[in-house]
């Protein structure tokens, strides 16, 4: 039973001398609360307190702020019905181009004056102007994951980056559901019968240094970095799936305030259909040559590179080239330090598993039942997009998702999270597909889990 005590003016508990109430009026006629009401207060007080009923405070949640294992972190700052209108501070195109429609991915760093903190592993939203494609101004946002450390690329807390393909769809040319664009009237494809280009991709794409840009976030708890200095990493990205990874690599090799702090290993694959389409490939140099025993690089072209591993059609997926490695890899992933982030599709467990399933039985266990574990451990941490029905992905529902991500730790691999879709080409994929994605991009074709 609740005993409601209602006391219309707080009271100043001093039995030597009368206690004006709190805010009371100098007007009224009775401005001082008697010992005697104290008294009467009180005993109701013990009252309340025999009966168990003594309310207990109300813990307080703080804006802007989730804590997540212990650790308050930036969360939803800034909201789609009040974004901060930052600025933009530089754009710029960072692949070539290629057969792919949608061969253009940018680096795009943004002003938040500091309004927008963010740590390793977020991501934030874009709002675009509109219309998108059904007619709603401003666009529904757009969630990327951010590619920079906290401190931004120029280290002063006041920017933040993404890196972003424009997402393009072109009748005759892969899959094209919707056409934005009069016919005849796209620049690079006026004879295509359908053209639809990305709203935010685009818009994104298309700003120039002083363009403002709607900003909400930060949110994302699903690849932030391990506390522990010592703990190793392997990071599997595809594409733009970069993102995230080249924000943790900053954060580890980079950024005069964390730079040396980081005591383990860490392991870069990146797959990507056509060498043009490297991404951020001089800073991995880089970071290689200044910590060779701490940080490795490897890729996977597709286009360009074969595996007689791969049976579907002999080129270079992300796993085939990680089979390169599968000695070192497995005494990494045998390490309790060791955690495993993929950014990329869903599907790539499939292709780690490829990898390390002989391995795990030839040690005595049980393949399911190791994966089972893991589970019940909790040891995995994931975000799964919003679902898709059943059928072809396009590239415009693949650009709504923006960035889906799966942290999973050394004994949550292979959980069969659904992960990042943002990678500009038709997919059909079944929940056991494997890492992988002809290097045609044949959009009509059934094909496992892309990967690129």
């Amino acid at each position: 039973m609740a005993l409601d005590l209602p006391v219309t003016r707080p009271l100043h508990l001093e039995a030597t001398r009368p206690v004006q109430a709190h805010g009371a009026s100098k007007s009224t006629s009775s401005p001082f609360v008697t010992t005697s009401r104290v008294s009467a207060a009180l005993a109701l007080a013990g009252l309340a307190r025999q009966c168990g009923v003594l309310r207990r405070a109300t813990a307080v949640k703080k804006k802007g702020v989730r804590v997540v294992e212990g650790k308050e972190i930036p969360w939803n700052l800034f909201s789609p019905k009040a974004p901060y209108k930052g600025s933009t501070v530089s754009k710029e195109t960072i692949t070539s181009k290629t057969p792919l429609v949608n061969w253009e991915t940018c680096h795009v760093i943004m002003d938040h004056g500091g309004k927008v903190p963010y740590i390793e592993g977020q991501s934030i939203g874009i709002i675009a102007p509109g219309p998108d494609k059904k007619g709603e101004t401003p666009a529904k946002i757009r969630l990327y994951s951010i590619a920079s450390s906290a401190p931004g690329d120029d280290e002063k807390n006041n920017t933040v980056s993404l890196v972003v393909k424009r997402v393009v769809e072109v009748a005759g040319r892969g899959w094209c559901e919707y056409s934005n664009v009069e016919k005849g009237k796209d620049p690079e494809f006026p004879d295509a019968a359908k053209v639809y280009r990305g709203v935010c991709s685009s818009h994104i794409c298309d700003l120039n240094a002083g363009d403002d840009v709607l900003i909400t976030g930060p949110t994302g708890a699903e690849m932030l970095l391990p506390e522990d200095p010592e703990a190793n990493m392997i990071f599997m990205a595809t594409g733009t799936g970069i993102a995230p990874f080249r924000s943790h690599l900053r954060n580890l090799f980079h950024d005069r305030v964390s730079k040396g702090k980081f005591k383990g290993v860490a392991w870069l694959f990146l797959g990507v259909p056509f060498s043009q389409s490297l991404l951020y490939d001089e800073e991995w140099k880089e970071m290689q040559a200044e910590y060779p025993d701490q940080f490795r690089y490897d890729y996977a072209v597709s286009s360009e590179e074969k595996s007689e591993k791969n049976k579907i059609n002999g080129e270079m997926w992300v796993q085939h080239k990680m089979m390169q490695y599968a000695d070192d890899l497995w005494e990494l992933v045998k390490d309790p330090k060791t955690h495993v982030y993929m950014c990329g599709l869903k599907g790539m467990e499939s292709g780690f598993a490829e990898c390390f399933q002989e391995r795990v039985e030839a040690e005595g266990m049980v393949y399911a039942e190791f994966l089972k574990k893991m589970k019940k451990d909790k040891r995995s941490s994931s975000f799964t997009p919003p679902a898709f029905p059943t059928g072809h992905f396009s590239q415009s529902q693949a650009d709504d998702v923006g960035t889906a991500a799966v942290r999973l730790s050394r004994r949550s691999l292979l959980s069969g999270q659904v992960l990042d879709l943002r990678f500009g080409f038709r997919l059909a994929v079944p929940v056991s597909g494997s890492l992988s994605a002809p290097s045609s991009l044949n959009t009509e074709q059934i094909i496992p889990a892309p990967v690129i």
